[in-house]
């Protein structure tokens, strides 16, 4: 598989820190990175299965196992969309201040203003572990060998939260996904409660390259949260 563009190079690494998680979903092999240019290995795909349900379930907690040294910190990108990559401090840092960056460019400072300034309440009391950053329905692939397999990730230091509220933002994740998963590693209380502040980040990202309805849902949730 090949692709170009300006956040192929950050996208490499984040592929091979994945794959170096002891029992996480398996990801293409890295062939060649350069600037703008990835190619990977081909991932042979086919129909989407119980048991592959189960199997992303079981391998995102054990990425999520996987401890990570700092907040933020990874990919420059989320997909498209360019974002702040330093590390922070501590969670709140980290998303307060993703938060601001991304609001402040679809026109809602104002509104989010009021987020930031609680977001240290809301936010479970974790330490920051590899997430795959961008992870809808369309960067997973059913292989034939029976394995889910990740693809376009946008590494960072973060809350396992996220993944798992932006595989529901664009699809229901499946019951049998989210048992095997806690069967392996547990969630903060509160975390089906959590989920549309989680869904945020991924929404604001949405509103800054689209604007439309994705602008209006992530108002919601502000609003929602404040």
């Amino acid at each position: 598989m090949a692709k170009t563009g300006s956040g192929v190079g950050d996208e490499a690494g984040g592929l091979e820190a994945l794959a170096r998680v002891p029992g996480g979903p398996p990801v293409p092999d890295v062939v060649l990175a350069r600037p703008d240019l990835l190619v990977t290995t081909w991932v042979d795909e086919g129909l989407r299965t119980a048991a592959h349900e189960v199997a992303l379930g079981q391998r995102l907690a054990a990425l999520h196992t996987h401890p990570w040294s700092v907040w933020g910190g990874g990919s420059h990108w989320v997909g498209a969309c360019p974002v702040d990559a330093e590390p922070a401090g501590d969670g709140a840092g980290f998303f307060g201040r993703r938060l601001v960056e991304l609001s402040s460019r679809c026109g809602l400072e104002r509104p989010a203003s009021g987020l930031v300034g609680r977001i240290r309440d809301l936010l479970p009391a974790v330490g920051p572990s590899l997430v795959h950053g961008d992870l809808w329905w369309g960067n997973v692939l059913w292989g034939a060998d029976g394995q889910p397999w990740l693809i376009d990730p946008s590494v960072h230091g973060g809350y396992p939260e996220e993944d798992l509220a932006m595989l529901g933002l664009f699809g229901a994740v499946p019951d049998r996904t989210i048992e095997a998963y806690l069967d392996i590693r547990a969630l903060q209380a509160g975390w089906e409660e959590r989920i549309e502040l989680f869904q945020l980040l991924p929404l604001l990202v949405h509103a800054v390259l689209f604007g439309g309805g994705y602008r209006s849902r992530a108002e919601g949730i502000i609003r929602r949260f404040t």
